[in-house]
């Protein structure tokens, strides 16, 4: 076992993880600590896309049921889990992305892999074909239902059409991809994969955890924002993301949402979210889809981040995304830099490294907030620039990203 620690410490890829302690009302500003002292840092790394988490209606709603409901479920849902708030939100849910049903789980990396394992297992004879780039838990839904699997390049549709070409037409066979790819920011073209997915005779199952919330009129996703939600068999989702929750879902058919709810281990054997929880949650997902305001700001922070990026010729991935990924190419140099901004300019980002990006890709993940200032923005930009020159990392040509 301490060999397998000392390996990672060796190759610069150990994780640390930083305690802070969010300030309430007062997203992206947290607390750091270590050891007696307590020092205020920006955090830019937060997957609390929106500053949902700290919302005045979403605190509201968790408190009241908190008063109504008490702390946790009580069982799963099977047993005596099936507290109002969950219905209620997976209604919600179901609304939200135009589906006859929702299933809540406890978060989604288990949505992914319980669902995918139960289609795998369900399904006779079922082939799934999914994205090289795919998330782990889908990856271990692939495994775990036992089924054929054949892996497409990312985003590479000819490759997916000749992988489908080569499957009798009367075989059951499964699509699985994402929308948004986390790593590298970039976007599914989901347009050909439904299209194909019709030719082929495919289900689709779409992952739209870096999407709901933050894409589409009512924040559906980018498959509502295209207009294409109501060609996507399976839709994913989380509430730990835009909706600054916890929790993950999925919304398809009625007759698909009974088959999991009855057969996938993953939710039948697993405690039900706390009503504060889902109480929670639904506020947050009936906000967004009333608002547009949070939205259009996400997109003009990340906007307003590349451009400062590019003015101070640091290497990022201009993706399509609102994620914003800052290229190092080397895990050492990457902890150090992330080290040099927290120790020395109190800004927080954690190294991003190998598995999660392959090696040599080593890279910064920044999200910019509808919350986070000019200021902040400006104060990030310097910061990075100056350490990536104490570093001696190689800057980019004025104006491009490569």
């Amino acid at each position: 076992m301490q060999q397998s620690v000392d390996t990672l410490l060796s190759e610069g890829r150990y994780r640390v993880f930083q305690e802070h302690n969010r300030i309430v009302g007062s997203f992206p500003w947290s607390m750091a600590v270590a050891g007696a002292e307590n020092r205020r840092i920006a955090v830019w790394c937060s997957n609390d896309y929106l500053g949902m988490g700290q919302h005045p209606e979403v605190r509201a709603a968790m408190k009241r049921a908190i008063d109504d409901f008490g702390a946790g479920a009580g069982g799963t849902r099977n047993i005596s889990g099936n507290h109002g708030p969950i219905v209620a939100l997976e209604r919600e849910l179901a609304a939200l992305h135009g589906k006859e049903g929702a299933l809540v789980f406890g978060c989604g990396y288990l949505a992914n892999l319980a669902t995918i394992s139960t289609l795998g297992q369900l399904l006779p004879d079922c082939v799934i074909l999914s994205d090289a780039l795919n998330h782990a838990s889908m990856i271990q839904g692939v495994l775990a239902s036992r089924a054929e699997k054949r892996i497409f390049r990312h985003n590479d549709m000819n490759h997916l059409r000749e992988l489908l070409a080569e499957i009798p037409r009367e075989r059951c066979k499964i699509i699985a991809f994402e929308s948004v790819y986390s790593m590298d920011g970039d976007i599914a073209p989901i347009n050909e994969i439904v299209d194909i997915a019709r030719d082929f005779g495919a289900l689709t199952y779409l992952d739209e955890v870096h999407a709901v919330g933050m894409y589409g009129p009512t924040g559906a996703g980018v498959a509502e924002r295209e207009g294409l939600a109501d060609r996507i068999d399976i839709i994913q989702g989380t509430l730990a993301k835009a909706y600054g929750v916890i929790g993950g879902y999925i919304a398809a058919r009625a007759s698909v949402i009974d088959a999991i709810r009855s057969h996938a281990n993953g939710f039948i054997f697993t405690s039900a979210i706390p009503p504060a929880v889902a109480a929670g949650a639904l506020a947050s997902v009936r906000h967004l889809r009333q608002s547009e305001t949070e939205r259009a700001a996400l997109r003009e922070r990340a906007t307003r981040l590349r451009g400062l990026l590019r003015d101070n010729r640091i290497p990022f991935l201009d993706a399509p995304s609102h994620i914003v990924p800052v290229i190092v190419g080397d895990p050492v140099k990457c902890k150090a830099l992330c080290d040099r901004l927290l120790d020395n300019h109190a800004i927080y980002l954690q190294p991003i490294n190998y598995p999660t990006v392959p090696r040599g890709a080593e890279r910064l993940r920044m999200t910019a907030s509808p919350l986070h200032t000019d200021a902040m923005m400006d104060d990030l930009a310097a910061a990075l620039a100056q350490c990536w020159k104490e570093l001696q990392l190689p800057f980019v040509h004025a104006g491009r990203a490569p």
